[in-house]
């Protein structure tokens, strides 16, 4: 399998690619030395991916966001790359990871953050940017931005809030501690916990339950939920039955009543 026209073994300097089984993107964000860090580099090479799976939605059913190691997930932007940068010189970076923070949002097909230890600052807006989290019992969570003279600036103040509810999510932003697997578990953060040496599994296991459905209708039911959370009920009402109507018509939805009346499983083909 390739993406961006490249084979998935073939080495990038800040991410690593694969696809453990088909229909299922990994994307591991790949600087352990560095606590898997930020840098220009790797949002460069986020935005390629991602803009790539929203041109060919149909090539990866899933995806799944981790980090490498066993002890971060990702610590946020690079802050070694970024000291003695000019004002000018952080606002270019700066809006390279607004793009890379939008490519993610804008991604159609199901994405899991499997977090596998901290999620910090750039690291937890990551995170939040995919569909759910899971995470390992040894993960952490928390904007540490205030700590540094600046605040959450990839969508953290956006979709903390979304989350976890403003008053928590408020506290969160403005003391800048972090809290741990439990505690976000306990507001609606993250879906699932599971022991670190099980993630990985317990992780493929959803990715698989995804992949067993048909893969226009998850991409449909995707877009209904991230579009009419922004509207008021009765747009999103008309909106979702907008994304309905467009799987009335696709072989998939004929496959689906098939397979209940002949009492099999469905053979989903994402036409």
């Amino acid at each position: 399998m390739s993406i961006l026209g490249t084979d998935l073994s073939a080495p990038l300097e800040a991410i690593a690619l694969s696809s453990p089984f088909e229909g299922l993107l990994v994307v591991q964000l790949d600087r352990p030395s560095v606590a898997n860090a930020i840098n220009t580099q790797m949002g460069r090479e986020l935005i390629a991916v991602f803009s790539s799976l929203e041109e060919s939605p149909e090539e990866y059913r899933c995806v799944v966001l981790t980090g490498a190691g066993d002890k971060v997930f990702c610590a946020g932007a690079d802050l070694k790359e970024r000291d003695h940068m000019t004002d000018a010189q952080f606002n270019t970076q700066h809006y390279l990871f607004e793009r890379m923070v939008r490519a993610l949002y804008d991604c159609p097909v199901p994405m899991i953050a499997c977090v596998n230890g901290a999620a910090i600052a750039g690291g937890l807006e990551l995170a939040l940017a995919c569909d759910f989290i899971v995470a390992s019992d040894n993960a952490s969570f928390g904007f540490s931005e205030v700590m540094r003279g600046i605040m959450p600036g990839g969508g953290g103040t956006q979709q903390l809030p979304r989350a976890i509810g403003v008053r928590r999510a408020k506290e969160a932003i403005f003391t800048g501690e972090a809290f741990s697997a439990q505690d976000a578990l306990a507001c609606g953060l993250v879906n699932h916990i599971y022991p670190q040496a099980s993630l990985r599994a317990e992780t493929m296991k959803l990715v698989k339950r995804i992949l067993a459905n048909a893969p226009i209708a998850v991409r449909q039911a995707k877009k209904a939920v991230a579009h009419g959370m922004q509207m008021d009920l009765r747009t999103g009402l008309f909106f979702e039955i907008e994304a309905y109507n467009r799987l009335i018509s696709t072989e998939d939805r004929n496959e689906g009543i098939r397979a209940f009346n002949e009492k099999r499983s469905p053979r989903f083909a994402g036409r």
